[in-house]
């Protein structure tokens, strides 16, 4: 069967609405179920998805997503929060500035875009709105800030590329430090201008900052610093060496059970279960949507289709330049309409080898592949970001989205300078 036809079914598959699992399970099997002499028949592709889930830096992931759940009953994300919003507060868009740097302090915890969504916009938006500022601008602000959470490490994309593409996860991880910095920067650098331009509610900002000076700042210090400790203590231990990546997950649901139940006493031990039903429940899909993808991917490979596309994009795009912003409008796109799990682990394997032949390092392709698919998270029609963000405001995902615009074009100049500048990614390592 015809790798074009294989790729039409599923197109077909998703645009119907097959679970994008069941899409790739159903194009896995159908080359061999159409010629008997293919190799990879239906015993080979159930041991592929089963072999894909034996990993042990796989196991960081459902880690990270209960880690991260645990956070969020634990009402992490509010004492992160007001410690920035104790520095930041008073200055011309503080409150929404300090929202973006709680999804960056929230993404080194969780991992995750939506769980940042989640956690720090059911928090923030009615304060933001409280304050006078815009619903669908506050709303806005956290969908794209979300983003973050898997470019700053600990990332579950970075997870997945890694073990798509054999490179080094602690390097994937010191490579989106840099990347995050800079695109929660160009975010702040929008937020100061819209509210110079629409003007801020001075009266209640002051007000509500004031309630956190009254507090005085060593209270709000000693408040928030267990959850201030928590990225120290994850990115800590890998790049300390006393712990990989996967152990550091493990550790860091401890501690966030340890922090939540012990220190700030917001969760029991009869919320523990409800806790691990919802964890389970975020990751099962995803372990189903992984054991297919690679299947799917190793399908791929026996029919010769990294090798075929990569000889056919480098015969007609000489230019790297040129190659290279083809392969992040191609990710864009891709971004737009599939979850980042099935992106990476289809396409790695694909478009790796194209960028290594015009010296493109794997980790800073890496960087590459997961801010793409960040910018995925707030564009409709998929826009995981955009969703979860609209079920907390109850605001149409269009009219999110609107706002949204201009600081997407931020991310996607910050793009570009990560894309043609590898030093931006390359430097920490």
């Amino acid at each position: 069967m015809p790798a074009v036809v294989v790729f039409i079914i599923f197109v077909i598959c998703l645009v119907i609405a097959i679970p994008v699992s069941i899409s790739l399970g159903i194009v896995s099997v159908l080359p061999g179920a159409f010629d008997a002499s293919f190799t990879a028949g239906g015993t080979y592709v159930i041991r592929s998805m089963l072999g894909g889930l034996d990993s042990f830096p796989l196991l960081a992931v459902p880690m990270f997503v209960l880690s991260g759940i645990i956070m969020a009953r634990g009402g992490i994300s509010r004492k992160l929060f007001d410690v920035f919003a104790f520095f930041m507060g008073k200055r011309t868009a503080g409150m929404p500035c300090a929202v973006i740097v709680t999804c960056l302090f929230y993404g080194a915890i969780s991992g995750s875009a939506p769980a940042t969504v989640a956690a720090v916009g059911s928090m923030t938006i009615p304060i933001l709105t409280e304050m006078g500022c815009d619903k669908t601008f506050s709303t806005a602000v956290v969908a794209v800030a979300g983003g973050l959470g898997v470019i700053i490490p600990p990332s579950i994309p970075f997870i997945m590329y890694g073990m798509a593409s054999g490179a080094s996860v602690s390097d994937l991880f010191l490579a989106g430090i840099i990347p995050g910095l800079l695109i929660s920067a160009l975010l702040m650098f929008y937020a100061v201008y819209y509210c110079k331009k629409n003007g801020e509610n001075q009266e209640k900002k002051q007000k509500m900052v004031g309630v956190l000076h009254e507090k005085g700042l060593l209270h709000v210090l000693k408040d928030s610093f267990f959850a201030l400790l928590s990225p120290v203590i994850i990115l800590g231990c890998i790049y300390s060496g006393v712990a990989s990546p996967t152990e550091a997950a493990v550790i860091s649901v401890f501690y966030a059970l340890a922090v939540s139940m012990i220190v700030y006493r917001s969760i029991t031990v009869k919320d523990i279960w409800a806790i691990m039903v919802e964890a389970i429940r975020t990751y099962t899909p995803i372990l189903f949507i992984l054991a297919a993808s690679v299947a799917f991917s190793r399908v791929l490979t026996l029919m010769q289709v990294p090798q075929a596309v990569s000889a056919w994009i480098l015969e007609h795009f000489t230019s790297p330049v040129l190659l290279l912003l083809v392969i992040n409008v191609f990710l864009l796109l891709v971004g737009m309409v599939m979850d980042t799990t099935p992106a990476i682990l289809i396409l790695t394997p694909i478009l790796l080898p194209i960028v290594s032949e015009i010296g493109v390092n794997p980790v800073h392709f890496g960087v590459i592949m997961v801010v793409n698919l960040a910018i995925g998270f707030v564009t409709p029609p998929i826009g995981v970001n955009l969703f979860v963000a609209g079920s907390l405001t109850e605001l149409p995902i269009m009219e999110i989205a609107k706002k949204a615009m201009p600081m997407i074009v931020y991310f996607l100049a910050a793009l570009l300078v990560i894309t043609f500048v590898p030093a931006v990614s390359l430097a920490l390592l």
